[in-house]
């Protein structure tokens, strides 16, 4: 029997990501620089619950995360009807582009992260690239060519360049994008782990209703083994992507976990404090090395440029017990890129010796 299916599903390539089981090895003494997650961890308080909380794990969890929407109004001064939960920012991700963008003209600023491409193209979207390394330098280039009646995605800080837009840039996409009755959506993922400043626009979803908000606890409190993240946007759209959800998506253990996490704004504090300090760190070392030359980042990850192949690169420093992004699967990067975290300072000290093995 022929198995039918629809043609953007038979020809959809899964993107590749980083990540300890991104690599054919389960040596637990690797340390991870492809994934940039936390550099102090999940806080003690959410190891601690989790370990008392056990129990839930025999009941089904709350469908509509009820306790964990209360929180997160108080976090973000949202309402909860303009918030919504989901299994990681992924699942958000892929919600978003079935509920709303299909067949639709859709405009995406590259490199960046593959999953917007990925959704969008299951979705049976048109895609129109913008090619640049740092957004905010051509932004009215890229505004001018917002779609009508599309959609447009803007990563921010962006993965994998970590550059950044202000609040008044990104207000003149979305003022931009509306009257072209355009949505935005805008992935704040790495928005809470950039010390300097804070350029989020989460409140402007009460003011735009083509306005959509990413957030991930993945990211901001180290839980990315327990996929949760929430996003925000109009009471409209907040309401048809909480139709279409899965059922039970989001598991009692992580609510729980993104109850305790967001309570804990010290512990973003004292992450954004070590961000700075090894960000500077690692930049000013890698900078010395033959080769190698850094991208400026206001968040927890560094892009670099090398003169080696990229792939040859990340072979030789797992013989140093380090892993690294290999970035040539970034559309409009190559093999000469890679992407470090930002992690503790004996982390870091692992990393430099290990390039200044190989450079």
């Amino acid at each position: 029997m022929k198995i039918r299916t629809r043609h953007s599903f038979a020809v959809h390539n899964p993107v590749i990501h980083g990540g300890r089981y991104s690599i054919d090895s389960r040596d637990s003494s690797i340390v991870d620089f492809s994934s940039n997650i936390n550099p102090a961890g999940m806080p003690a308080s959410v190891k601690s619950t989790l370990k008392k909380r056990l129990n839930k794990i025999e009941n089904y969890p709350d469908l509509h995360s009820s306790k964990l929407i209360s929180s997160l109004k108080k976090y973000t001064g949202l309402s909860k009807t303009n918030l919504i939960v989901g299994n990681g920012a992924i699942e958000i991700i892929y919600n978003f582009c079935s509920a709303f963008l299909s067949k639709k003209h859709i405009l995406i600023s590259v490199p960046t992260f593959g999953e917007y491409e990925s959704a969008a193209k299951l979705a049976n979207c048109k895609i129109t690239f913008f090619k640049t390394m740092n957004l905010s330098e051509n932004l009215d280039s890229f505004i001018s060519k917002i779609p009508t009646n599309g959609c447009v995605f803007v990563c921010n800080p962006n993965n994998p360049t970590g550059t950044i837009l202000s609040k008044k840039q990104l207000t003149k996409i979305v003022s931009s994008a509306e009257r072209k009755s355009c949505l935005v959506f805008v992935d704040e993922c790495f928005i809470e782990l950039v010390p300097q400043s804070n350029q989020s626009i989460l409140n402007l979803v009460k003011r735009y209703d083509n306005l959509f908000v990413l957030r991930s606890l993945t990211k901001s409190f180290a839980l990315a083994g327990i996929r949760i993240g929430y996003g925000g946007s109009s009471k409209e759209m907040i309401k048809i992507l909480q139709k279409i959800k899965i059922p039970w998506s989001v598991n009692a253990l992580a609510q729980e976990a993104g109850i305790i996490a967001i309570k804990n704004k010290p512990h973003l504090t004292n992450s954004k404090s070590i961000i700075k300090n090894e960000s500077n760190f690692l930049k000013n070392k890698i900078s010395d090395l033959p080769g190698f030359e850094c991208y400026d980042s206001s968040t927890n990850f560094i892009l670099i440029k090398t003169k080696q192949d990229s792939t040859e690169i990340q072979k030789k420093l797992l013989k140093h017990k380090v892993l690294i992004r290999d970035c040539k699967n970034f559309r409009g990067l190559n093999n000469h890129y890679i992407r470090i975290a930002v992690k503790s300072h004996q982390d870091n000290l692992k990393l430099i010796q290990a390039l200044e093995a190989i450079a």
